[in-house]
């Protein structure tokens, strides 16, 4: 890799790790945006879909607290109404486009209820067109289920190697790589069994990153928190979270690390916030690397509720977005206080 080829890869870096600002997970696959769209009564159509990632993607001010956004492969194709391409659109807002490369998780040969993800065959030739259309970040992720004797080994390394290859080939195409190995919060495992599996989890990918030469610099790890299952009798609090989480990444993420995201992985939306503050609360001077947000439905739900019950309020899906992305800004900058979320009353 040359030096000027690196210097593109950290620079797109550092503009999505900008300081107080986070990424928006707009990456929903046409299948899961029609499950959602479903739950408020809208009809998932490409017309349905292109209207409300433009409503998203134009919202006022949220440019100031959205460094970038994911998208899907349809939707890295649209434009909005104006025909000003999404790609684009997002540049002239000073917002770095990203595009979910990966074709979904399926089942693990001789790995019952596990999964590994898809999507290497013919990728180098889709990274190279993607480029072409403005995309400057991809997005790959896999999914880690705890439950009895799970994960298996063969899940960890498969998911891991297949990630691995990903971001090599990403960077190679000038792409930076986001990986997301996702810990599920589904199950009723305690925080010590998340915790566990985590931190175990973590080191297989970055040994795997290791081996397949991709640059820690040139790349960002985009991780579940170390939580308590949905299930748990007993749920961690936020302070336990925080501190567990910060402790797991500064054992297993590479100091040279590009950056440190979160997903909010089935949190409230308050919820996931509030942990993503007291992260950054206890990471001041310990961490080397931007820690911040990539959120999907923990910054969208308001918006979606507010434009399914009526398609006319652009203006007000709009304003509850932007505040949900304030939000989490001032908890990437570990500046929230919980009495703000009154203000959008």
């Amino acid at each position: 890799m040359t030096h000027q080829h690196a210097k593109a890869l950290t620079e797109t870096v550092q503009a999505l790790m900008a300081p107080g600002k986070g990424i928006l997970a707009l990456d929903e696959s046409n299948a899961t945006c029609a499950a959602r769209f479903a739950a408020v009564g809208v009809p998932s159509t490409p017309e349905t879909r292109r209207q409300y990632r433009e409503l998203l993607m134009t919202a006022p001010g949220a440019e100031h607290h959205i460094s970038g956004a994911i998208l899907y492969d349809e939707t890295l194709r649209q434009a909005t109404a104006d025909r000003i391409p999404f790609p684009t659109l997002l540049q002239a807002r000073g917002q770095v486009p990203g595009i979910k490369v990966d074709t979904g998780a399926k089942e693990l040969a001789n790995a019952p209820g596990e999964k590994v993800t898809e999507g290497l065959d013919g990728l180098r030739e889709r990274l190279a067109e993607y480029h072409a259309l403005g995309a400057r970040f991809a997005k790959w992720r896999a999914v880690i289920r705890i439950g009895a004797g799970l994960p298996s080994q063969l899940c960890c390394e498969a998911n891991a190697h297949a990630m691995a290859r990903y971001a090599a080939l990403c960077q190679e195409a000038g792409i930076v790589p986001i990986f997301e190995p996702e810990v599920l919060i589904d199950g009723d495992h305690d925080i010590d069994r998340c915790e566990t599996v985590t931190e175990h989890n973590l080191r297989i990918v970055f040994r795997e990153l290791q081996v397949h030469r991709v640059l820690p610099e040139g790349a960002i790890l985009k991780t579940s928190m170390v939580i308590s299952g949905s299930g748990a009798t007993r749920r961690a609090g936020v302070q336990e979270v925080a501190e567990r989480t910060v402790a797991t990444l500064l054992r297993c993420v590479p100091a040279d690390l590009g950056g440190v995201v979160f997903l909010s992985g089935g949190q409230g939306n308050v919820e996931s916030t509030r942990h993503l503050d007291a992260m950054q609360r206890l990471a001041v001077g310990r961490t080397p690397w931007p820690m911040t947000f990539s959120f999907a439905r923990a910054l969208q739900q308001p918006a979606l509720a507010i434009w399914g019950a009526d398609r006319r309020c652009v203006a007000e899906a709009q304003q509850a977005f932007a505040f949900r992305a304030r939000m989490n800004a001032l908890a990437a900058s570990g500046e929230y206080r919980e009495a703000l979320e009154t203000e959008a009353a």
